[in-house]
């Protein structure tokens, strides 16, 4: 390995790029890193490696059980030092040139189960108050209509109609849907909206549909404590936010035949894309059921 040439790049990384002292020692790490790669497999230079050596290094790593993503870090450190000495003009081919990023593997959305959802709706974990009865409501219309947290807090009287069964969501971009509500959301709907009544009075159209205790409307961090509250009580998952109710409402869907692009629809995705990555939750079930009532799943 040329040191001088290394220690250039370093430099280089320091006083022009005005990289921070860990960011360059990570740069440095990163390519001894290589370097003893390479001693093990009879090179020991950076200067004379080409892209098949690059490939059986990122195979090395990964063999080796690193994750891609750190996999991916040290390529990328590699291609700024062969930038470096190709600008530079110290090597006229560089070998990353046509190195692509190794793909990381899709993080699946976190969601509940249906049984657990059961628990959590229970009537029996609300209190018989004001304030039971809204956040009943609300977990109902996270886990039934798929909404954002956004688009819960930004709904307002006029936007449920409960005489045809449907809300109208302002969504991203101040585009609008419709959802329809099912008849057992209807009911809790109605029930928390007469306490509304019962304890602010009448509100006008363009008021906020759900209130705090005080009357003002909701903000984001007490409907995560909400959500997150409840969550807990049934589940032991990561994330216990109401985009995991999200999930939920479109993995529960997914997995009782609903089509994509309905789901696309309900969800407010402006591309199918965005709804895709649920087929992937599907899959995983999939397979677990395969794995677990076919008899030679396993041979």
């Amino acid at each position: 390995m040329n040191d001088s040439l290394t220690e250039d790049f370093l430099s280089y990384l320091q006083h022009v790029r005005r990289c921070s002292v860990l960011t360059v020692e990570a740069y440095r790490n990163d390519l001894r890193l290589f370097t003893d790669y390479l001693q093990s497999s009879g090179e020991s230079d950076l200067m004379k490696i080409n892209s098949k050596d690059v490939r059986h290094g990122m195979m090395h790593l990964l063999n080796g059980g690193m994750q891609v993503r750190s996999i991916n870090r040290k390529v990328a450190t590699l291609r700024s030092f062969y930038r470096y000495l190709y600008q530079e003009g110290k090597i006229s081919i560089n070998p990353c040139k046509l190195i692509d990023s190794m793909k990381t593997a899709k993080k699946l959305p976190i969601s509940l189960d249906e049984n657990e959802m059961d628990d959590m709706l229970s009537p029996d974990n609300f209190p018989d108050t004001y304030e039971g009865k809204r956040d009943r409501a609300i977990l109902q219309l996270f886990y039934l209509t798929g909404m954002r947290r956004a688009e819960l807090i930004g709904l307002t009287i006029g936007q449920v109609d409960l005489s045809v069964g449907q809300l109208l969501v302002n969504g991203k971009r101040n585009k609008q849907r419709i959802i329809p509500i099912t008849k057992t959301l209807r009911s809790v709907i109605d029930t928390y909206m007469q306490v509304r009544n019962e304890k602010f009075g009448q509100g006008t159209r363009d008021e906020a549909f759900f209130l705090t205790e005080k009357g003002k409307p909701l903000y984001p961090v007490l409907v995560y404590r909400i959500v997150h509250q409840h969550i807990e009580e049934v589940s032991t998952i990561s994330k216990k936010s109401p985009h995991v109710l999200r999930h939920t409402f479109a993995t529960v869907l997914l997995n009782n035949g609903a089509d994509l692009m309905a789901i696309k629809e309900l969800l407010g995705h402006s591309s199918l894309a965005a709804t895709q990555v649920y087929a992937g939750n599907d899959f995983e079930h999939l397979i677990k059921i395969y794995k677990q009532a076919h008899p030679r799943a396993e041979n």
